[in-house]
């Protein structure tokens, strides 16, 4: 078991390694993972058949453990590190960790079964984007485990409007009325899926309801020239990989007004340096457009690509800025972190739309017809480029026509 073991731990420290972990951060996982393979070799339990009951059991000890050594109890994120260590340890000894859910009887397995069928007609038979099937399964895995904890898989069969209303009443508490009318949409399609599959005897997607919402009633949150212009400055400052990283992002954003997930997706050969184009991959359509290479935005890819991108072959162009050097698949906490740093504070949300909502109000400031907008922001129809219509209200007024009659008399 002994050189089981220091196997393993060769190769978890070589993987790291691969991977361009930091010496410092490979030392800490191998005590890490010596620790927790001395704990089973007291306790007589085999790497390979270790569960998340153990796992979870371990850590009550080194809780204890710790107290004994430094006579106080560990902070609250002390065994982040620790349990990372470990699932990267146990991934090589088992395979696959964590193990996938076990299905305790036949209720979990019509309902996974259910889902399957539901994920399935949502990529297939409607061509959703991956975001928005992402966003209906979650719904649905919820509703269903719901239901069936309370009262069974049969419990369908009898599904009335009463259940729909409790289920709603569940999710309401600390959700924005724009937030819950998304859940009753999100319901609804469930909901006609199982009246179609014949799993429920009446359709009852007239009765899910959700809040009145009123056309345009949110303003998006947007930024001011001046303030874009602040955020690139401060960053640009920045010279570490991090900060070249997060420029080139901001650039794209400003200039371009792309969607998180069309920044992330983008890889290396979405750039054409001699046709001096970019390639991009539009989230909710899957359409590709071709946008015009800008100066400042190229000179700010070749600066991250030559003197900040890890040397790894993952082909997006974005990567982390430290270990393990995977594709990003987040932009919410670097751009508020960035905007935090230029002292910007914008009205309402902080993430990568801020930018986009601004781009589109340059646009209709500079008289760009929506339809172009549209197509330069990927919508799919111009009532989602009418959101923006109501950033720009004092252009709007500037354009207003006199109403005959209503002249103010001096």
């Amino acid at each position: 078991m002994l050189k089981l073991h220091d196997e393993l731990i060769t190769e978890l420290s070589n993987s790291l390694t691969t991977q361009n972990y930091n010496p410092v951060v490979v030392a800490n996982h191998r005590l890490y993972a010596r620790a927790f393979l001395d704990y089973l070799a007291e306790c007589d339990i085999q790497v390979e058949t270790v569960t998340p009951q153990q796992v979870d059991q371990y850590f009550g000890y080194a809780v204890q453990d710790f107290e004994i050594q430094y006579g106080r109890p560990p902070s609250a994120r002390w065994h982040m590190l620790p349990r990372t260590a470990i699932a990267k340890l146990l991934r090589l000894a088992q395979g696959n960790w964590p193990p996938d859910a076990e299905m305790i009887g036949p209720d979990d397995e019509h309902r996974h079964e259910i889902c399957r069928e539901y994920e399935a007609w949502l990529r297939e038979e409607r061509g959703l984007a991956s975001a928005s099937i992402a966003a209906l399964m979650w719904e649905a895995r919820n509703f269903l485990r719901w239901q069936f904890d309370r009262a069974g898989a049969a419990s369908l069969e009898t599904l009335s409007i009463v259940d729909i209303d409790l289920y709603m009443d569940m999710r309401a508490p600390g959700l924005r009325r724009k937030s819950l009318a998304d859940v009753a949409e999100r319901l609804r399609s469930v909901v006609r899926h199982l009246h179609r599959t014949g799993c429920i005897p009446t359709d009852l997607t007239p009765h899910i309801i959700g809040p009145m919402l009123y056309a345009y009633e949110d303003v998006p949150s947007t930024l001011e020239r001046s303030q874009i212009a602040a955020v690139l400055a401060t960053t640009q400052e920045d010279r570490s990989p991090r900060g070249l990283r997060d420029y080139a992002i901001l650039q794209l954003l400003a200039t371009y007004g792309l969607r998180e997930g069309e920044i992330c997706r983008l890889r290396l050969d979405d750039v054409d340096w001699r046709a001096e184009s970019l390639r991009i991959c539009h989230t909710k359509t899957n359409a590709y457009s071709y946008m015009p290479l800008m100066v400042t935005v190229g000179e700010a890819l070749l600066d991250y690509l030559r003197l900040g991108r890890p040397q790894v072959e993952v082909r997006e162009i974005f990567v982390r800025s430290c270990a393990p050097y995977i594709a990003m698949t987040n932009l919410y906490g670097m751009i508020r972190g960035r905007l935090a740093a230029a002292g910007v504070v914008p009205a309402g949300k902080r993430g990568p739309h801020v930018f986009r909502h601004a781009r589109a109000v340059e646009m209709l400031r500079a008289s760009v017809p929506q339809k172009i907008i549209g197509d330069v922001l990927g919508h799919r129809s111009t009532e989602s480029t009418n959101t923006y219509l109501k950033l720009a209200t004092d252009d709007l007024r500037a354009v207003a026509l006199e109403v005959p009659g209503m002249e103010v008399l001096s």
